[in-house]
């Protein structure tokens, strides 16, 4: 399917929502305008715009081409009402620099990173959780960005829905490919950004910084013959939510792990604490959000007699990473980091 934006689409639809006819017509057209925009002068790392002001503008008769979840998006111009659902992407948008592009975020279920808190706080807070459509549409979004979880009729709207508004809906990558995500997906995210905001420099910068990071990473961790065993603990209520095939077990791999549960075929799964025990995790690693604390939940796990006989809980090991660095995003490096050091300790000592 292809679709076409412009800067100001969505407003022209939000109007002509109040006259249904001319509603119906615009719903129908392609929208194709040329847009001048200032340049985004600072970025996130602290770098100025590209030399010869290339950045944050699209010359006249430029097109900008996408793929989202089979869809091709096509941009004549930088949008310049852009809204985040999520933590994840709203941290994305500012490690790029483009809090001067948003006009709301939602849905934080942590700190923002300290790097971005100045930033972040210029940007409007739609709602707590998920805003209500209505609430999302009063500030004339042409751009919403968020993981495939806030694209549904239940939480705000479809892909299919933003788009008949003449709303680019940007989904993330690694949340909808076949097969495990993995890091090529992440940054597949920041470089459509970048070519979607004209930011293309600072994207492919952030790209080879996480790269970096993580390549030295599995400098000091080498090659594992045997890789440690690791279960992932996202809640245990009734049996065990734990990731499958997710980004978190492609993380738990660059940092040298196996996921005991990566083969799951599902992203996230209840399994039974029988099965738990029978895959004999070595090391379990709790994604910290919610209400209930990462401490909580390891003295959940250290009293839950059906786990006493793993090697994990015998040897009290733990890894504690935030919900947020396991989905798609700019803190991935960090989290592969973490779990590197808690899985291989020794492989860290100055």
């Amino acid at each position: 399917m292809f679709r076409s934006f412009s800067a100001g689409t969505g407003r022209q639809i939000l109007r002509g929502a109040r006259e249904e006819k001319r509603a119906s017509l615009l719903f129908k057209a392609r929208v194709f305008s040329s847009f001048l925009v200032v340049a985004v002068l600072v970025t996130a790392c602290g770098r100025g715009a590209e030399p010869g002001g290339g950045e944050g503008t699209l010359s006249s008769g430029e097109r900008v081409t996408v793929d989202s979840m089979g869809q091709e998006l096509e941009f004549t111009a930088v949008p310049q009402r852009a809204v985040s659902l999520d933590q994840n992407t709203t941290e994305n948008m500012l490690a790029l620099g483009l809090e001067e592009y948003m006009v709301g975020t939602a849905y934080m279920n942590d700190q923002i990173l300290p790097e971005y808190k100045r930033a972040y706080e210029k940007v409007p807070v739609l709602a707590e959780r998920y805003p209500s459509l209505e609430a999302l549409l009063s500030v004339d979004p042409d751009f919403v960005y968020g993981q495939i979880y806030s694209f549904n009729e239940k939480r705000l709207a479809t892909v299919e829905s933003y788009t008949d508004k003449g709303i680019a809906a940007y989904v993330t990558k690694g949340n909808y490919v076949k097969g495990r995500p993995t890091m090529d997906d992440v940054y597949a995210d920041f470089r459509n950004l970048g070519r979607i905001f004209r930011v293309e420099s600072r994207a492919q910068n952030l790209i080879e910084q996480m790269k970096e990071r993580i390549d030295q990473v599995q400098k000091r961790v080498g090659r594992q013959s045997e890789p440690v065993k690791v279960l992932v603990y996202d809640s245990g209520k009734n049996g065990l939510y734990t990731a499958g095939r997710s980004l978190e077990t492609e993380l738990i791999r660059l940092a040298g792990g196996e996921n005991v549960f990566g083969d799951l075929d599902k992203d996230w799964a209840q399994v039974s604490w029988e099965e738990v025990v029978k895959r004999r995790p070595e090391v379990i690693v709790v994604n910290d959000y919610g209400k209930q604390s990462a401490d909580e939940k390891i003295k959940e796990i250290l009293d839950n007699s059906k786990l006493k006989g793993t090697p994990a809980v015998q040897n009290k090991r733990f890894v504690v990473i935030p919900l947020t660095g396991a989905f798609e995003g700019v803190r991935n490096a960090d989290t592969v980091e973490t779990l590197a050091k808690g899985f291989y300790p020794e492989k860290f000592e100055p």
